[in-house]
């Protein structure tokens, strides 16, 4: 009789935790409803209207590809991005085979050069370009001995463009050259097989996954990228420019909507080509496989030890000018040290401000994008039931993947300025550039926390089932925990790229909500190119510190929380 009496209470108490998870998974479908989907749906909605709002279809693409100008534009950010992608990736390989099939010396230390990039705004590309080769550059007779006129311009763009994406691409390239089965090099060596043919018919149709998404990545962030061509670019127009031009400039909303639209396409051609790549990709390291170590080879390791050393040499050259340059006094006629510049960015200029917001912006994209993402993911994967919500959150968890940032903050504009959004009060608000910023790198976020959960086995969930203890039970006391590493690596992640993004935040800020990055821009415009520089600088220091602090946090989390992981013997 008592267990007929205590069965309703069991079911009950399943349901009721059913329904919060159900519930949970529903807050975030609908934030990423809010803040991605329909931003996008409003750039739709704006290029299919004219001024008045009338519904005019395709009048506004058919204008648009009778426009010389815009077409000219459409033209320049395809054959730059593919040049650059033509030169950065081949660029990338190289260094990535040197780290990983050479016994070369200081691995770790080029590695950590090349990452310098990360960590500042990839404007600062540009304005160090300026200083070496500018109008009153450096090396602008030595430029121009070799036949270029300037470095304004094209020139300009696919330099400091390669220097930006060079450690995305060289990411993808060591993860792809790492997973090699060494049991493939002993056999051709064994056949007396030639050092270039196993280069051919081993190494790069092993890589061949990973080459190709480099190179659609670095398309895509070249295509995508504003910051580059509006300080370097000169006269010479892309889509990004154009978008801000006819938006800010014009306030021709339809033409900028389908210009934002141009921009969506190579981003999400490069999601579809990826993900069908792979599906068709085969494991390169199989339950028997033998993981690749390079054997010593004194002509070859020091061939790869000196081209480390030119790439690291030009990394660290472009980073040291703009460090230069923000300490000289009067650039180029008075070159001795002072703090001039810092005190004109961070007090005459108010970037003070600025940075402060950034660091607000970031530490907030940190906390409550981690918790989010992580959230999200642990309901996808580890609850049950409403398999079309789950459809839903796991297709709008993919998308920013296939947005640019510029389109997004574009989408923000038309969505959250419109005056009947009864989220309009959000607009110019710092609240809405950290949100717009967690929601433009959700998608790297997510997949690290999927990656972190997948490794758990759902026995955790059944026993805790069987036992009638709650799903959030479990996520604080068993989940939460061991997947702490994770977290910092995704808190860390948003951090460096909160403070550094312009593009997603370009077309969102008030004066009083004005970001770091941002102000460099607008100390460009205004002719200080030594307080910009500075103001980089900052940025790049502050990120630093961060990542030290993170992977210290990482140091005492795995400490602390990881012990379970070692075995004692």
């Amino acid at each position: 009789m008592q267990a007929v009496i205590a069965r309703p209470t069991v079911k009950q108490q399943t349901h009721w935790v059913d329904y919060l998870g159900h519930l949970l998974l529903g807050l975030i479908a609908l934030v990423l409803l809010v803040f991605l989907a329909a931003p996008l749906l409003a750039i739709l909605q704006q290029a299919l209207q004219d001024r008045t709002g009338e519904l005019v279809w395709f009048d506004n693409f058919i204008a648009y590809a009778k426009t010389p100008a815009l077409l000219e534009s459409l033209w320049n950010s395809v054959w730059v991005s593919s040049l650059v992608t033509l030169i950065a990736v081949p660029l990338a390989f190289g260094f990535a085979h040197a780290l990983t099939r050479s016994c070369m010396p200081f691995k770790a230390l080029f590695r950590g050069i090349t990452l310098i990039p990360l960590l500042a705004p990839s404007l600062l590309s540009a304005i160090s370009l300026i200083y070496w080769f500018g109008n009153q550059g450096v090396l602008k007779s030595w430029m121009q001995g070799i036949g270029i006129d300037q470095i304004y311009g094209a020139p300009g763009i696919v330099v400091a463009e390669c220097f930006a994406v060079f450690p995305h691409a060289l990411m993808i390239l060591i993860t792809a050259l790492s997973l090699s089965d060494a049991r493939l090099y002993e056999a051709a060596n064994a056949m007396g097989t030639s050092a270039s043919r196993k280069f051919f018919t081993i190494t790069l149709p092993g890589a061949k996954y990973g080459l190709i998404s480099a190179a659609l990545v670095t398309f895509t962030l070249v295509m995508t990228d504003f910051g580059i061509p509006k300080v370097i670019g000169g006269n010479f127009n892309v889509l990004a420019t154009d978008v801000f031009k006819l938006v800010i400039g014009q306030q021709d909303f339809a033409k900028g909507a389908v210009v934002a639209i141009l921009l969506l396409l190579p981003a999400v051609l490069t999601f579809t080509v990826d993900n069908y790549l792979s599906k068709r990709q085969t494991a390169m390291l199989t339950a028997r496989a033998i993981p690749y170590r390079p054997t010593p080879s004194r002509s070859y390791d020091i061939m790869m030890t000196a081209y480390c050393c030119a790439i690291a040499f030009l990394v660290l050259a472009m980073l040291g000018m703009a460090v230069f340059a923000s300490f000289a006094s009067l650039w180029p006629y008075n070159l001795s040290p002072s703090l001039r510049h810092y005190t004109l960015g961070l007090v005459d200029a108010e970037v003070g401000v600025g940075f402060v917001n950034s660091l607000k912006m970031a530490a907030g994209t940190a906390v409550f994008g981690t918790a989010l993402v992580f959230c999200g993911a642990y309901l996808l994967e580890k609850t049950k039931g409403m398999d079309g919500l789950r459809g839903l959150v796991r297709m709008l968890a993919m998308l920013p993947m296939a947005v640019p940032g510029l389109v997004l903050g574009l989408g923000y504009i038309f969505f959250f300025n419109a005056l009947d959004n009864p989220l309009n009060s959000l607009y110019h608000t710092l609240t809405l550039l950290t949100l717009c910023t967690i929601v433009h790198f959700y998608t790297t976020g997510h997949l690290t926390a999927v990656t972190a959960l997948k490794s758990l086995d759902g026995e955790f969930e059944s026993v805790s089932a069987s036992l009638k203890v709650p799903f959030f039970k479990t996520f604080w006391r068993v989940t939460l925990p061991i997947c702490t590493p994770a977290l910092v690596d995704i808190a860390r992640y948003f951090f460096i790229n909160a403070m550094t993004t312009i593009s997603a935040v370009v077309f969102l800020y008030s004066p009083e909500t004005k970001v770091a990055s941002i102000a460099i821009l607008n100390l460009d415009e205004a002719g200080e190119m030594g307080a910009a520089a500075a103001m980089a600088v900052l940025i790049g220091i502050a990120s630093t510190i961060a990542t030290l602090l993170f992977m210290a946090l990482a140091w005492w989390v795995n400490k602390n929380t990881q012990q379970w992981r070692t075995t004692s013997r």
